[in-house]
């Protein structure tokens, strides 16, 4: 009597085919992750250019209920921060005048500011904002920064807290603290741009003013 031997499914995994297969992308997974947590990629970046963008959400928010004036453009007496220009320490007084338009105080935090991430986020201060704010921006002059990751440099000297005038003449660009020597910047019609140094640079030329005020902490 004939004996009949079991077809084997040539398709099926064998179980050293699965255990290396799942090897494989555990490697891949770990190789993602490590992508995603890295200071410059993709991931860090893109958080960065939303909060940008919720932050110009905000300030046209503010601007469209105050005659088309940002809040730093409006008297305290109308609920702006105009009064504040002129301290050196005043930048989170002008952000605290959109703390209504803006969903949570973390959206001043760039996801690559090492020095700013790890303070206390749930409320408005100096030490929890990662970017700076153009004191002459309007929303008809998109070319003017409103807003943008603070490290900035000029002539080769990173730029430190306070009042700042960033002339034509100056050489503009980004210091490695964050980006890898890149950075985000907001323009005052509310889009976000990506800039090395020499777009940067071109920026401020191209902005139609001799001088811009920035006030950076």
């Amino acid at each position: 009597m004939r004996t009949h031997r079991p077809i084997r499914d040539t398709t099926a995994l064998t179980v050293l085919e699965l255990i290396v297969i799942i090897a494989v992308l555990a490697v891949l997974i770990g190789l993602l992750l490590s992508t995603m947590r890295r200071p410059g990629s993709w991931s860090s970046r893109s958080r960065c250019v939303n909060n940008l963008k919720c932050l110009g959400l905000a300030a046209r928010i503010f601007a469209t209920d105050n005659e088309e004036k940002f809040p730093w453009q409006v008297s305290t007496n109308k609920g702006g921060s105009q009064e504040y220009r002129d301290l050196a320490n005043s930048a989170f007084l002008h952000f605290l005048t959109m703390s209504n338009e803006l969903s949570a105080p973390k959206l001043l935090l760039c996801p690559e500011d090492k020095e700013r991430i790890e303070a206390m986020h749930w409320f408005i201060s100096n030490q929890n904002i990662s970017y700076f704010l153009g004191l002459d921006a309007k929303k008809s002059a998109p070319q003017v920064l409103l807003s943008g990751d603070r490290n900035l440099m000029t002539n080769g000297v990173p730029v430190g807290s306070g009042l700042q005038e960033l002339t034509t003449n100056l050489t503009l660009g980004w210091t490695s603290r964050m980006h890898n020597n890149a950075g985000n910047v907001l323009s005052g019609d509310g889009h976000v741009d990506a800039f090395s140094n020499k777009g940067l640079q071109a920026q401020l030329i191209n902005s139609g003013i001799a001088a811009q005020r920035l006030v950076v902490r």
